[in-house]
């Protein structure tokens, strides 16, 4: 049996086969595409074991493909395969590929889970908006901070009537009004794209009967639980619920060693746009406008004892494990379950 390992760049990917031993068989380049690797490994076909590459952009959609043609590939988590990496003094891509094939055949990596297309398009749309969102905020301050030298203030206006506003600042100049004219234009197209964007976000979630069910639970709303839902793909790949916090880096870190045990901060190694997103449904949730439920008055308990930040992430990592289980149940939130 062989292992292969595989580093990946935008148009060439770095191919090192090794045997059972750690002996290296062959190594080249290739084009970094799947019918292209899979010519390469043509010669071991069926007495590949594994093929190793580190997860990155491109990595779902080769080992998706290499699948297909029958190849056991498997995404390796990054962290792992960097830390096994910085033992090599000398970093070329002919001997990160060497690395990967060890990792490969060692078995001292963390597999990760390759996503579906239709959770891969989910989290496309998702990160588009979110784009276009920040894109309209960008133009905003551009334009206030423009107006701003000639002692004009937009002030604190909704989105709609943003325009209006700059408008009548710039109504009695000629040329601040015909500088601002293209500005707003832009921003207009943005709005409307934004719009289309989220309009698209609703239709989806509409029809997805896991979604409806995440967004009975306070502070979720569309974006939320499309997010959480691209994110996990597959409940059912998660034994227990709680492992899900662990999974979006909700956990605290813990160093032990001899006497010491400290635990610090939570990890942030799982998705950064999905935790973002629980934070802000937990910051919701904690508002006094909110309808009171057990989960609010257990996060209230620990703002009370250890301050509203910690409170607002406990309460994240909470939603993510209740959210899990609504989707595994398919059961919609308990306002009166105990928290």
């Amino acid at each position: 049996m062989v292992y292969v390992g595989l580093d990946v760049s935008l148009n060439s990917v770095a191919i090192c086969v090794i045997d059972g031993g750690g002996k290296v068989v062959r190594e080249g380049t290739t084009s970094a595409d799947p019918p292209s690797i899979a010519g390469f490994l043509g010669p071991w076909s069926g007495a590949i074991e594994r093929v190793g590459l580190e997860a990155g952009p491109t990595s779902e959609w080769l080992t998706a493909n290499l699948l297909k043609l029958g190849f056991p590939a498997v995404s390796m988590e990054a962290r792992q395969v960097k830390a096994a990496l910085l033992a090599m003094p000398v970093k070329t891509d002919r001997n990160d590929a060497r690395g990967i094939a060890q990792v490969a055949r060692t078995g001292w990596f963390k597999p990760v889970h390759v996503k579906s297309i239709d959770s891969q398009q989910a989290r496309t749309l998702a990160g588009a908006r979110k784009h276009v969102v920040r894109s309209v905020a960008a133009a905003e301050h551009v334009i206030r901070g423009l107006l701003r030298p000639f002692g004009l203030k937009v002030g604190v206006v909704s989105r709609i009537s943003f325009a209006a506003r700059v408008r009548d600042l710039v109504a009695g100049d000629a040329m601040l009004a015909s500088i601002m004219e293209p500005l707003l234009a832009a921003r207009e197209a943005l709005m409307r794209e934004y719009a289309r964007l989220h309009r698209l976000v609703l239709k989806i979630v509409r029809g997805d009967a896991a979604c409806r069910r995440m967004m009975t639970m306070p502070g979720i709303g569309p974006v939320s639980a499309l997010t959480f839902r691209s994110t996990v793909d597959d409940p059912h790949r998660f034994r227990h619920s709680r492992s899900v916090g662990a999974y979006l880096g909700l956990t605290p870190r813990r160093y032990q060693s001899g006497e010491v045990d400290r635990v610090g901060r939570i990890t942030k190694v799982g998705d950064g746009e999905t935790r973002t997103a629980l934070f802000e449904a937990a910051n919701v949730v904690l508002r006094p406008s909110t309808r009171w439920s057990p989960i609010k008055a257990w996060a209230v308990r620990i703002a009370q004892r250890q301050g509203t930040k910690r409170a607002k992430v406990a309460l994240a990592r909470k939603m993510a494990v209740v959210l899990h289980r609504m989707w595994v149940d398919e059961t919609e939130f308990r306002w009166t379950a105990a928290a």
